[in-house]
């Protein structure tokens, strides 16, 4: 048997007729930068996540940049998150001359621990970026709360979190702004590179709207400097095809994880979904202390599987003359020695998760 980490071919043949029809469209009106596709598509998007604006934009990492150049963050300005993600949450800090400020998870969900966020906070301390890894939203009615009390703007990195929730809300509710990646791998992805900033703030929309497109209101009428980070109408289109399977494939998802939750070895460790919360299984997470040897042996079997992420943004070679230390941040460090991301994905079948259950146990048990 032969299981990837994600199956894409699976889940183009699952919606082929749709999303062929869907760029057929596109290529029959030409409408390729801007225009109605990628309209519809912020609209749906907007209305998915229950959040009054939705602007596309390039990427996730642009989406990110977009929402800090949004908050006002000047020279200096010290920007708290976490060091157990992807690169582009700090890459957009250091775009707009920000202080990258770390701190670290909780183990049992890997997200922030809002303990030390709250003693973190100084005088400089203007933006949060929380990110919502794995698929997983913290305690954002807490962290706005604290946002609130200490006058600071709220970005939530949600590249990994379609359709999650916390309390009953998606990202954009708490935040100020929330940011998404489609990268085709994503819960909602795309064929190529895309994302999208969502908020409900009038005056943030606005300026991010023209952030994205030159800054220009007309086509030659410019009110500031601005960007080419806009969302391709391909992109949209097809993006807004998968939209509508989106519920059903996350139900799908968190189906996936109740298996693994339900049969897994008791000596394998894995990240947990809070109370309170909706986990939407971007990845599914365990944590061994023989990782490289299971993840051969996973791979003799046909099973793929991945690390995200082996290496704390505080310990990347990209960040060694900002001064951070090893033990530093002792969680984000010890689940990058620990952790690994099984195949999770909408149409994985009985078989091939029982599968993997089966070998897992079987590893475990040697």
């Amino acid at each position: 048997m032969n299981i990837p980490l994600v199956d894409l071919k699976a889940n183009y043949r699952s919606i082929k007729k749709e999303v062929d029809t869907a760029i057929q469209d596109v290529l029959d009106s030409c409408s390729f930068i801007m225009g109605p596709f990628v309209k519809k598509f912020e609209e749906d998007f907007a209305r998915f996540c229950q959040v009054k604006h939705g602007i596309g934009c390039a990427n996730g990492t642009a989406a990110l940049h977009l929402a800090l150049l949004a908050s006002g963050i000047k020279k200096g300005d010290e920007v708290l998150t976490v060091p157990n993600t992807f690169i582009a949450t700090t890459e957009c800090i250091s775009y707009v001359d920000g202080k990258i400020k770390f701190v670290d998870v909780e183990p049992q969900t890997a997200l922030i621990n809002i303990d030390a966020l709250e003693k973190a906070i100084t005088k400089k301390t203007k933006v949060l970026i929380v990110v919502d890894l794995y698929g997983q939203m913290p305690d954002m009615q807490r962290i706005r709360e604290i946002a609130v009390k200490h006058d600071l703007f709220v970005i939530e990195d949600a590249a990994q979190a379609h359709a999650a929730e916390w309390m009953g809300h998606q990202p954009g509710f708490y935040g100020d702004i929330a940011c998404f990646s489609f990268f085709p791998a994503k819960n909602l992805g795309c064929y190529g590179d895309g994302g999208a900033v969502m908020t409900n703030y009038d005056e943030l929309a606005e300026k991010i709207r023209l952030f994205v497109n030159h800054g220009r209101t007309t086509k030659y009428e410019h009110m500031i400097e601005g960007y080419n980070y806009r969302l391709d109408a391909l992109q949209a289109a097809i993006l807004d095809v998968k939209l509508a399977h989106l519920s059903k494939w996350t139900d799908l998802r968190r189906e996936h994880a109740r298996f693994y939750d339900r049969n897994l070895p008791s000596k394998v460790g894995r990240i947990i979904e809070a109370k309170g919360a909706k986990h939407v299984y971007y990845m599914y997470e365990i944590r061994v202390q023989q990782r490289e040897p299971l993840m051969t042996y996973l791979k003799q079997q046909g099973i793929e599987c991945g690390i995200h992420y082996p290496l704390p943004l505080n310990l990347q070679p990209a960040y060694a003359s900002l001064g951070f230390k090893k033990g530093q941040f002792p969680v984000s460090e010890q689940l990058a020695q620990e952790i690994v991301s099984i195949p999770i994905f909408p149409e994985l079948t009985d078989q091939q998760r029982q599968f993997i259950v089966d070998h897992i146990k079987k590893f475990v048990s040697q």
